[in-house]
């Protein structure tokens, strides 16, 4: 079982929809798939159509060591899902001995039950990203396409750097660019600067607003959306390259 964290601390790099896509093209392509809602703002949860109840969430794992919820069955993955009531384990989780690391413990019970498992951290570098972090076997950074985005990385980084304290392994597998847009001259040089200075790099994600919140409104991944459209092949083009990164071996949908 392969643990990914989709990790940046600022809001609007597309983590969620990350999350959320990759994990359905992996589901797709015959992997079996758990998505963890690690934010309270639950946006993956909702955008999958699940409005949950906080004993269905990872907070009683977090803060008491209790064994995973069972998960949502959605989309062909499943999913362990956020309220707002994660946000207490903010508050709780400094004062519980080795709290950080239960997630992970937890998670290497099941490691029979799936091949990946995709968590979606907050956006913040609080105690939640930590956990999740520390849960993982690699990162997957989603970097928008913006002067802001990549001003961003080191500050990622940093973060990295001492999150590896607690789990020496980590490291980014991946860089994601996202919101692209072609047509801006700005997006063009940012990308090129972000070829010239992290690898392995993914093609970029484009920014498409016909798309994307349409999709969220309708609870669904992109590619269950808009099957075959521009999206779903870049979707399914970046999930290719990831699993190229992984050694991932998937079935062709």
């Amino acid at each position: 079982m392969i643990t990914l964290t989709v990790f940046n601390h600022a809001g609007g790099a597309a983590k969620t929809s990350t999350v959320r896509d990759l994990g359905y093209a992996y589901a797709q392509q015959g992997l079996r798939v758990l998505l963890v809602d690690m934010d309270p703002q639950a946006n993956l949860s909702s955008w999958l159509g699940v409005d949950a109840d906080p004993d269905e969430t990872v907070y009683r794992t977090l803060t008491e060591n209790a064994p995973l919820p069972e998960p949502h069955d959605v989309f062909g993955l499943h999913l362990i899902p956020s309220t707002l009531g994660l946000a207490k384990a903010e508050a709780q989780l400094p004062g519980i001995i080795g709290g950080v690391a239960h997630l992970r413990d937890r998670l290497a019970e099941i490691s029979d039950r799936y091949d990946l498992v995709l968590l979606d951290s907050p956006p913040s570098l609080g105690q939640l990203s930590l956990a999740a972090c520390v849960a993982a076997s690699a990162l997957v950074v989603p970097v928008p396409t913006t002067h802001k985005g990549v001003g961003g990385l080191p500050a990622v980084h940093e973060m990295i750097a001492t999150y590896r304290k607690l789990n020496p392994v980590l490291h980014v597998a991946w860089y994601l660019p996202t919101q692209y847009n072609a047509q801006t001259g700005h997006h063009r040089e940012v990308l090129e600067v972000l070829r010239q200075n992290v690898k392995p790099l993914g093609s970029p994600i484009t920014y498409r607003p016909a798309v994307y919140p349409d999709a969220h409104a309708q609870a669904m991944p992109v590619s269950a959306y808009q099957p075959g459209g521009p999206a779903d092949r870049e979707i399914r083009r970046a999930a290719d390259e990831l699993a190229a990164v992984l050694n991932l071996k998937v079935a062709r949908a």
